[in-house]
């Protein structure tokens, strides 16, 4: 029976075959397979053609929508910045419309400048770094051929990927484990660099050539090791992935791994040498001379000819290719048979265990004894969607990664999740959650397109040429909030998520770029829409084709017309997106033309009028001007995140109404109140859940199997537990507002300041209470507790501050009527 071919995702092209530092422990120079002595140093200009031609067809026969290209060594930074800017244009360049690139590079450090940055910046380049611990333990291995420490200038290479203007090229660390050293000391030191994930590997060994065993130690040393890590990392809330952990947790709930050396998932990487012949995994080299050897090269074979290779079918056969004694093993679904290359024995090839067996059964069995409640546990991103929408059509970690390559989905420092944690978080912090949110929101789009059966249409086709020539025009337009809630609602299976949301993405970018590119654009009850842009009123239906003009944009109707916007053009059925500065350079929109606003709780207001608008204008720069001066830890982020409002209509009784939209980062609705003061707390509390959101695609906070509902001391009706938290974490917002408004009254007397008085009092009891409550829940995860301990410590001196007994009494009549005054969660 033919195999059905499985097609590689991921490529790791070898662009210089030389290095410049002597780790004794490295499997291409250490090791017994030596063909690095007879390739090139550099990667030719033929080689980098044709692989890129290879992987474009290859990414086009299998209708990819992602690859990831790895740019390796040796030291791939040896090859130079020329070199691995040609590498990343030919990739790029060569992919079918509809195909993404990720493409990250992995280096020792030892070269890394601001100028390699800058590249990687234009080239968008993620960056992984080897860095074995603290300087002795680096230096134990890591060094110099002159025997000179490489630590300073990996620990220099590092503090470049850390500044602000790098920091989201910095994909993670490798450390390859030694149990010579501390792992406390190695697992702070790596931890002090805030990394978004680090991988730990095992050194390579065989049966042939056997990892080091101290008499003495432990019998599983290796497990140890690697255990004393994990109970660091769990004991600090998970700040960072860790792939192998992760791995662990997920294959021990029936979930897949995300690395090769854990889980019965087929490989799908394939490495290209200088030389331009194709090789299995790396880590082959150290079972004997020539074993990663095809015997193909990219100049003669295909890569669906490689894929067929004996030596792929091999990794990619799951539980049949494992020997007798793994597929009898009770922990095999998530050991995997470890790293095929470790399994090699002379009298056997690969027909064995793992040479580190029982270091593996005791690092599962012993992560599964400390409990892991939670089968999507890690930090990896989660599936975003309240909806049924497949993990891995969304997931970050989808694509397979080589073992030795850290998987880094978009995440946050341990600072970061500190002032999250405690309700805060700064312009840095709430970037961070920007970036993952507009990279979910892109995975999102492509898992449409995976659902919808779309290989190829004009309107995808732009998407992918704009990501390419004009990458800031096309975010500006998928960062927009109703962007993904369209993308939510579609995979959620709404009817009336038409695909002709993608053509009107493609068409506001197509403006925006202002390159003369045309799309159809569908016209839809009576309106064309542009998301970011406006909406243009037109009579019947059909598409109207789009034309960006770099000063403005045309619109040519099915019947012939053709209207000139932008540039001084007017149209009174051109409505646009109304812009409000309210301080500060701050750019808010005040969105009342896009249908997919209608995604908060509350029904949305119409098109405002000049008085509406003018009315608005003025209150959100009082609001604002109040929130820099009371409310500046809140201030900060919410400046840096909250890129629109929607005007919804009043509540009932005219009641004052807000809402945060769980698909629509970004983006607030509220009722215009009376008050500026008022608008000022409504911005504050909705944003709460706006970061939570966010927080939440990232990370697990909670038990997602938990149904009980709890008592949210605000409700006269229990919620779940994410209603719980979401609620918490918005009146920590709301119980500062109160705050500082009894502080600015301290000693007045009148209806205003006991007011004040009144809801912080009331709102503190509510909040504290909450905290209390989550914590005592028993569902929340190790990083929830974080969460929790965070919220609890901004709620302590709010507990302290003494107020007078007719404020308490006032809210302690509020809490038995349950009727709350300000706004709930």
């Amino acid at each position: 029976m033919t195999r059905s071919l499985l097609p590689f995702t991921q490529f790791v092209v070898k662009v210089h075959s030389r290095c410049d530092l002597a780790c004794d422990h490295c499997y291409v120079y250490e090791h017994a397979d030596t063909s690095w002595r007879a390739r090139p140093k550099v990667i030719g200009d033929e080689v980098l053609a044709k692989a890129a031609e290879r992987i474009g067809e290859h990414a086009a026969a299998h209708g990819l929508t992602v690859v990831r290209v790895v740019l390796h060594g040796g030291e791939p930074l040896l090859a130079g910045p020329d070199r691995l800017r040609r590498a990343a244009e030919e990739f790029r360049v060569a992919l079918p419309p509809g195909c993404a690139l990720d493409l990250r590079i992995h280096t020792n450090g030892v070269l890394l400048s601001p100028a390699f940055c800058d590249l990687f910046d234009r080239q968008d380049i993620k960056v992984g770094v080897s860095l074995d611990g603290d300087r002795a333990a680096n230096d134990r291995h890591r060094r110099f051929a002159d025997g000179r420490s490489s630590h300073p200038q990996v620990l220099r290479a590092v503090g470049l990927l850390r500044r602000p203007e790098y920091r989201h090229l910095y994909a993670g660390l490798l450390c390859t484990v030694d149990i010579d050293n501390d792992p406390a000391a190695v697992y702070r030191a790596l931890a002090e660099l805030e990394p978004p994930a680090v991988d730990f590997l095992l050194p390579h060994a065989t049966w042939e050539q056997p990892p080091r065993r101290p008499a003495g130690r432990t019998e599983n040393p290796y497990a140890a090791w690697l255990l004393a890590v994990y109970d660091h990392w769990e004991g600090d809330g998970r700040p960072f992935a860790v792939r192998t952990f992760d791995s662990v947790h997920r294959t021990l709930h029936g979930l897949s791994s995300l690395t090769e050396s854990l889980g019965l998932e087929p490989a799908a990487l394939v490495v290209l040498e200088t030389d331009g012949t194709f090789e299995q995994a790396d880590s082959l080299k150290t079972a004997y001379d020539g074993a990663p050897a095809t015997g193909l090269d990219v100049f003669r074979h295909s890569l669906d000819e490689v894929a067929r290779h004996p030596g792929m079918a091999a990794r990619q056969s799951g539980l049949a290719g494992l020997s007798a004694t793994c597929r009898g093993c009770p922990v095999v679904r998530s050991c995997g048979g470890g790293l095929y290359a470790h399994r090699y024995r002379a009298d056997g090839g690969f027909d064995n265990p793992s040479v580190y067996c029982g270091d593996l059964m005791t690092l599962i069995n012993g992560i599964a004894d400390r409990g892991e409640p939670d089968p999507g546990a890690g930090t990896a991103p989660r599936a975003a969607t309240d909806q049924a929408v497949p993990v891995q059509a969304v997931s970050a970690q989808a694509v397979p990664v080589q073992a030795g390559e850290p998987a880094v989905p978009v995440g946050l420092t341990d600072r970061q999740l500190g002032q999250l944690a405690r309700g805060h978080g700064d312009a840095d912090t709430v970037r961070a959650l920007v970036r993952s949110q507009l990279a979910l929101t892109r995975a999102m789009l492509a898992a449409v397109r995976g659902t919808s059966g779309l290989r190829s249409s004009a309107a995808w086709d732009l998407l992918t040429d704009l990501d390419a020539a004009a990458p800031a025009a096309l975010d500006t337009v998928l960062g927009h909030p109703y962007a993904r809630a369209w993308a939510a609602r579609r995979l959620g299976g709404d009817p009336g998520a038409g695909l002709g949301r993608l053509a009107e993405l493609a068409g506001a970018a197509a403006v925006r770029a202002g390159r003369g590119d045309a799309v159809a654009v569908p016209v839809r009850e009576g309106a064309l829409h542009l998301p970011t842009l406006g909406r243009l009123t037109l009579a019947g239906g059909g598409e109207a084709l789009v034309t960006g003009t770099g000063d403005g944009f045309t619109v040519r109707t099915a019947g012939g017309e053709v209207l000139t916007l932008g540039a001084g053009h007017r149209d009174p059925r051109w409505e646009p997106v109304r812009l409000v500065r309210p301080a500060g350079g701050w750019t808010l929109a005040l969105e009342d033309t896009d249908p997919q606003r209608d995604s908060h709780q509350w029904p949305v207001g119409d098109r405002l009028d000049e008085a509406e608008l003018h009315a608005w204008t003025g209150a959100l720069r009082e609001a604002v001007e109040l929130l820099d001066r009371d409310l500046p830890a809140y201030a900060q982020g919410l400046r840096t995140g909250l890129t629109t409002v929607t005007p919804l209509r009043p509540g009932p009784s005219g009641r004052d109404v807000s809402a945060a939209a769980r698909q629509a980062f970004g983006a607030v609705g509220i009722a215009r109140p009376a008050t500026a003061p008022t608008l000022a707390l409504l911005l504050a509390h909705e944003f709460q859940h706006v970061k939570l959101g966010a927080v939440l695609d990232l990370l697990d906070l909670y038990d997602p199997a938990d149904t009980a509902q709890y008592d949210a001391p605000w409700r006269p009706d229990p919620r779940p537990i994410e209603g719980l938290l979401q609620g918490t974490y918005a009146h920590l917002a709301v119980t500062a507002f109160w705050g500082t408004r009894t502080a600015i009254y301290d000693g007045l007397p009148g209806t205003a300041a006991e007011h004040a008085r009144a809801q912080f009092a009331l709102w503190r009891g509510y909040t504290a209470e909450a905290v209390e409550r989550l914590a005592g829940s028993g569902s929340l995860t190790p990083v929830g507790l974080r969460f929790a301990d965070g919220m609890r410590e901004t709620v302590g001196p709010w507990l302290d501050v003494a107020l007078p007994k007719a404020a308490e009494d006032a809210a302690r009549q509020a809490r038995q009527a349950r009727r709350p005054a300000a706004p709930t969660g």
